[in-house]
């Protein structure tokens, strides 16, 4: 403005050279100000990185000014968030790992009633082959066991049975939690097998039992044995016919009852099976060395049990059997490979069982033969336990008794 009240210059001199004046300013303010520039430039690109979820960019603008400090700020906290979204991003792994490795069947429901979590163990539960994320749980029930659809349908938390294909029942557990995920309702379902576990409890509370009893006729066998030993020897001089029979009566009573204490103690005491493949051949070679039955079994199989333990368990089902009323010829035996496990099945046509039977023939002391000691079936149901498999009885429909028993692949 000055420039115009000059009389020296003329008017094009005066315009010119505020023009001159002004684009001058406007440079060196531009030059002044570059450092300001960049550095508010850098910050709107972290911003924005910030906001998209990128935590990895940091600004390079270092100037020892309050926008110096304002991107120094803002690179510490970009690493901050980088670091705590690195934790969460391993918390995430890790818990994912937890739950798709967890036995238990676990799955999470919205209020629309759709599936949007699951594990691999639900989808085996399903019988689904791929995720099942999507589903509605209505359409899922329909594949699901015998029994769980009123459990999940009602929220029934606690104890139920269900039942899968021909199998014997199972009881499971389930427990539910409700809770609001991005403002929508969502329920988790857990599910947990319970059957090996009350089996388990079941059995050692047996033992208990037993071990208590043997004690206790042990403690009474040995006097009573030592006092009949004394008495034949002072009884050498008497010829008295009756009395040999006696004391021959007590000795046979004494020896029964010691091998009953054996027999039991032998469940009480089964020691941890150490498992190997077995050759099924050679298995079947040694069994009809002892009995008579008939090999249905796909030559060259491999099973994988401790052996001793193996043919304990597969002399037990033979025996019963053959004492099934069953003829010889209609006694089989038949190993079937599945995925994961080791199907074998004893079968025979004897009279089968009743429902009140089948529900008790695993519990040891329970027997239906006049002289028998409850203990066969019930120690072949401690031999599967032992291998992590399973035992069950099935009556046939053409008559008489399965007996199959699963082991899984080591």
């Amino acid at each position: 403005m000055p420039l115009f009240f000059l009389d020296d210059l003329s008017l094009n001199t005066k315009i010119i050279s505020a023009i001159a004046v002004v684009i001058g300013s406007v440079l060196l303010a531009r030059y002044l100000l570059r450092d300001i520039r960049e550095g508010l430039s850098a910050l709107e690109l972290g911003l924005l990185n910030l906001k998209d979820g990128e935590y990895s960019t940091t600004l390079s603008y270092q100037n020892d000014d309050e926008l110096g400090k304002l991107c120094s700020l803002y690179n510490s906290t970009a690493l901050n968030l980088r670091e705590e979204k690195h934790w969460l991003y391993q918390r995430e792994l890790l818990l994912d790992k937890i739950t798709q490795s967890s036995p238990e069947v676990l799955f999470l429901v919205n209020d629309q009633q759709q599936v949007i979590f699951s594990n691999i163990a639900a989808r085996r539960f399903f019988n689904s082959s791929k995720g099942l994320d999507g589903n509605r749980i209505s359409s899922l029930l329909k594949s699901a066991p015998k029994g769980v659809e009123v459990a999940i349908e009602e929220k029934r938390e606690g104890l139920f049975s269900i039942t899968f294909d021909d199998d014997e029942p199972q009881t499971w557990h389930m427990s539910t939690g409700y809770f609001s995920l991005n403002n929508q309702g969502h329920t988790l379902f857990i599910l947990k097998q319970m059957t090996r576990e009350l089996s388990r409890q079941e059995v050692a509370v047996w033992k208990k039992v037993i071990r208590v009893i043997s004690h206790e006729l042990n403690n009474s066998l040995g006097p009573i044995s030592s006092m009949l030993h004394s008495g034949q020897i002072l009884s050498e001089n008497i010829k008295e016919a009756r009395l040999a029979r006696v004391f021959s009566t007590i000795d046979e009573r004494i020896q029964h009852l010691s091998d009953f204490v054996q027999g039991y103690g032998k469940f009480a005491k089964l020691p941890e099976p150490k498992v190997q493949a077995n050759d099924w051949g050679q298995i079947i070679a040694m069994l009809k060395s002892q009995w008579q039955f008939v090999d249905l079994s796909e030559p060259g199989q491999i099973v994988y049990a401790d052996p001793v333990q193996l043919e304990q368990l597969l002399i037990n089902l033979l025996k019963n059997a053959h004492e099934s009323g069953s003829l010889a010829a209609d006694v089989c035996i038949k190993l079937e490979q599945r995925q994961n496990e080791s199907c074998i099945s004893v079968m025979d046509k004897g009279k089968g069982i009743s429902e009140a039977v089948m529900a008790n023939a695993l519990i040891p002391f329970y027997s239906t033969k006049p002289s028998g000691s409850g203990l066969g079936l019930a120690l072949c149901r401690e031999i599967a336990d032992a291998h992590h498999g399973h035992i069950g009885l099935f009556n046939r429909d053409e008559g008489g008794l399965t007996v199959r028993v699963v082991l899984p692949f080591q």
